[in-house]
């Protein structure tokens, strides 16, 4: 079935201005925050990969590639707001203000890495496809009935749109028009199944008409288009209009997880084009170039200051008290069961050498 969902973009391939009405709304301190922040998470992805494979922290999921759909969108949220994330968008809680320590934290397989900072509304990362779907529309509509005008915004990737869970959350937020975003992040691939084997639907966004809310389509590496659309969808949530689907395409160059090889599944030579033609950093810098913002010292200080501040939290990461191992058995019930206490004086004594 054809169906129209127009991408919609601000900022072309080559950083010029698609849209010229929104010329005015691109302010040099909008964009150089924008540059700041992106700089700021590749740089962070580039070192946790690193980290694994020096064995310092477990398997981890990296996003380079998507910075513009993860800054944009976590920039668009008020303070107040609640973030759903995956285990993939660490980058987009790091922006909204969770601890690079804890986020670490979690990627060595602490517990302690799900605890974002006080006062923050951030979810430890859903780690089965789509359950945290459900979750956010659940607390936006907590939300709506204390009275507050605090949204919600749930990260998903496209394969979780085959879920079950997606479906039974955009219905749930449908009907009771709860403050929330469901924001897709379609790179075109739920680990190595290409979206055209995966649904028979054109786009994402037309999946919202049969739940009857807004559908949009944003070019995921437009960081301008993201940041101002997902702003019209939290906005549109705090009016009391419910929910939006937003499809942000774009592409991620590396693999699924750092335990995966995309060349068993993909063309690597595809990726490689796309990072020179339409990478989210490097068409931010050439519109910040065009209109002469940018400075041939900025992208060092931003590389110096965001190095910097990594290093202190991987030193931080690094220096936590071990971890008790008790503790993955003492806190499955709030009463100890036979079933559990077997398990926990075994694995002691496997750990302890008794075994």
């Amino acid at each position: 079935m054809k169906v129209d969902f127009p991408i919609i973009q601000i900022m072309d391939e080559q950083g010029n201005v698609a849209e010229p009405s929104a010329k005015e709304r691109l302010t040099r301190d909008l964009a150089l925050e924008f540059y700041k922040q992106m700089v700021r998470i590749r740089l962070f992805d580039r070192k946790a990969v690193s980290l694994q494979r020096q064995g310092r922290i477990g398997t981890y999921a990296p996003y380079e590639g998507q910075e513009a759909a993860q800054v944009g969108s976590a920039l668009a949220l008020g303070g107040d707001d609640w973030m759903f994330p995956t285990y993939r968008e660490h980058g987009a809680a790091f922006v909204f203000g969770h601890s690079l320590r804890n986020i670490l934290l979690f990627w060595n397989g602490r517990n302690e890495g799900c605890v974002p900072p006080e006062g923050k509304k951030i979810f430890p990362p859903g780690i089965p496809i789509a359950t945290q779907i459900p979750h956010a529309a659940g607390a936006a509509l907590a939300e709506k009935i204390k009275g507050t005008s605090c949204a919600a915004i749930a990260y998903f990737g496209d394969g979780a749109t085959s879920e079950g869970d997606f479906h039974e959350g955009l219905n749930f937020a449908s009907v009771t028009k709860a403050p929330v975003v469901f924001f897709n992040q379609n790179n075109g691939y739920a680990i190595s199944v290409p979206t055209e084997k995966q649904m028979n639907s054109e786009t994402i966004a037309q999946k919202a008409v049969a739940y009857g809310i807004p559908g949009i389509r944003i070019d995921g590496n437009d960081v301008f288009a993201v940041y101002y659309e997902t702003l019209k969808a939290l906005a549109r949530a705090r009016n009391g209009e419910g929910p939006t689907l937003i499809e942000a395409v774009t592409w991620r160059y590396g693999a699924h997880t750092t335990a995966d090889d995309p060349s068993k599944y993909r063309d690597q030579s595809e990726s490689h084009g796309k990072r020179e033609r339409i990478d989210p950093i490097l068409r931010l810098e050439r519109f910040l170039k065009n209109e002469g913002y940018f400075d041939e010292g900025l992208l060092k200080a931003l590389e110096e200051e965001a190095s910097a501040e990594i290093d202190k939290a991987v030193e931080e990461m690094e220096k936590y008290p071990p971890a008790n191992p008790a503790d993955i058995f003492d806190y499955v019930f709030e009463k100890p069961v036979w079933t559990i206490e077997k398990q926990k004086r075994d694995y002691l004594q496997l750990i302890r050498g008794g075994m």
